[in-house]
């Protein structure tokens, strides 16, 4: 059955009920799996959509105006520890008009600096949200930047800064390209209605991408998980010389065989910096530290046209290696596995933490285990804390005084309802780099939350 209420695709029901001269259909990937009845006359002598069922988008109500201390375990109807909740953005105000099946997924942050004003940038299903969080207990949706016209919505849209713009790839989404944002054109925002952008320009060397890494002290990107056209790198790192922002440039590709799935080097996610670390024999190199599936991989990429694979380092029980990232004197790498949990093979949130002060020589020197069962998915590291957003229970903060003996010291968990075990679904990302010490979190179908530590952070 076509028509349009499937939006022009010939989809099965997963339910089917009929009547006299009509029937309703249940296609499953109505609005992006919110799912919807359709419901299609045969009265005519051929069959036509004739009305389309679906209940309201759902979802929580913002909170704004006033910070919520998490007193007895519980701020408003989340739980949390030694966590404040400043301010509440649910889906729907990020989305806008397309609220129904729209999730979120990445975040970061940008300071304006001639304004001063502080932004969150949202990756979502089919689009990016600009939030202004200047005064961060009243957060504004200033606008949006839809996905690359001709490109599918996905599950996956990542973005990173660099020099007043924001890069932004999607996964599984077609040709869809890397979009470049001028950030200072947010100062457009008048107070109205969110504005709907279009971007500045337009990288097509690549069509989809899981990630984008950049390191900012030295103007480059790294498109990883790049698939379905153009130059993949075998899905390792896709370099791109952004040091003129809007006329992004490739400059070539790094991908070690000896990892991932398909033995094609494929990184799932990196950590990408200039060297400042305790091996002498690296001093001052661009290194590029990869999770890729079934090992991580330690990559000098300082010669983009040569670059040079140092070593890599596989682990017991390897799921998924997902993501992971380097304490600020690059001694250590904390490295998360995003199946481990899902496949049984961790009871509790798995942490993998390595010496790589040697990086010809990676060293495993302990696996944390955390509080709670759920699966883990992005963290990162300001000073002797830990970030975690791990999925349904939220975000949890460790501190790492200790490096290789993690201590969970806060938590706010953004799933208010339902238990945190394995399985995806809920805390996708943070970003706690803002001078002013809120972090950003995002989650899944709830939104974006503005959270503060209570907990003392030393930043080195």
């Amino acid at each position: 059955i076509r028509g349009e209420g499937l939006d022009g695709r010939v989809q099965a029901g997963a339910a089917l009920a009929a009547g006299d001269g009509f029937v309703a259909v249940a296609p499953p990937g109505a609005d992006r799996g919110a799912g919807a009845v359709v419901m299609f006359d045969g009265s005519g002598g051929a069959w036509m959509a004739a009305a389309r069922v679906q209940s309201p988008a759902e979802g929580y109500d913002p909170v704004r105006g006033e910070e919520v201390r998490c007193a007895e375990g519980e701020a408003v109807e989340w739980d949390c520890s030694e966590v404040d909740l400043v301010s509440f953005v649910p889906v729907s105000e990020l989305s806008g008009d397309a609220a129904r099946g729209i999730v979120t997924n990445d975040n970061w942050g940008w300071v304006d600096p001639e304004t001063g004003r502080s932004y969150t940038l949202v990756g979502m299903t089919d689009r990016a949200s600009f939030v202004d969080i200047t005064d961060v207990t009243n957060p504004m949706v200033v606008g949006t930047l839809p996905m690359t016209e001709g490109a599918n919505g996905s599950a996956w849209r990542d973005l990173k800064t660099y020099e007043n713009h924001v890069y932004i790839v999607s996964d599984g989404a077609g040709q869809h390209g890397m979009q470049v944002f001028d950030l200072t054109r947010l100062r457009e925002f008048d107070g109205g209605e969110p504005v709907v952008f279009d971007a500045d320009a337009l990288y097509s060397n690549i069509a989809s991408a899981h990630n984008i890494v950049i390191n900012e002290d030295s103007g480059f990107a790294y498109a990883v998980g790049a698939g379905q056209g153009g130059e993949t790198c075998g899905g390792g790192l896709h370099m791109i010389d952004i040091r003129d922002p809007k006329n992004p440039q490739f400059a070539g590709c790094f991908a070690d065989p000896q990892t991932g799935r398909a033995s094609t080097g494929y990184s799932h996610d990196a950590h990408c910096v200039n060297y400042v670390g305790p091996d002498e024999d690296h001093a001052g190199a661009e290194i590029c530290m990869g999770a890729n599936e079934t090992a991580i991989s330690i990559a000098d990429v300082t010669d983009k046209a040569n670059p040079i694979a140092i070593s890599r380092a596989a682990y017991p029980s390897v799921g998924y290696s997902h993501q992971g990232w380097l304490t600020e004197d690059h001694r250590f790498f904390y490295l998360n596995d995003e199946l481990d949990e899902i496949q049984g093979s961790a009871a509790r949130t798995r942490t993998m933490i390595w010496d790589v002060s040697d990086l010809d020589d990676p060293q495993l020197v302990a696996e944390h285990l955390g509080t709670q069962e759920s699966s883990d998915h992005n963290l990162y590291i300001v000073g002797n804390l830990m970030y975690q957003s791990n999925y349904r229970s939220g975000l949890r903060i460790l501190d790492i005084t200790t490096p290789e003996e993690p201590v969970e010291v806060a938590y706010f968990d953004t799933v208010a309802y339902g238990d945190n075990s394995a399985g995806m679904g809920g805390s996708w990302s943070n970003y706690p780099f803002f001078d002013n010490g809120v972090v950003i979190v995002t989650s899944g179908s709830e939104g974006l939350f503005l959270v503060r530590p209570t907990v003392r952070r030393t930043v080195f």
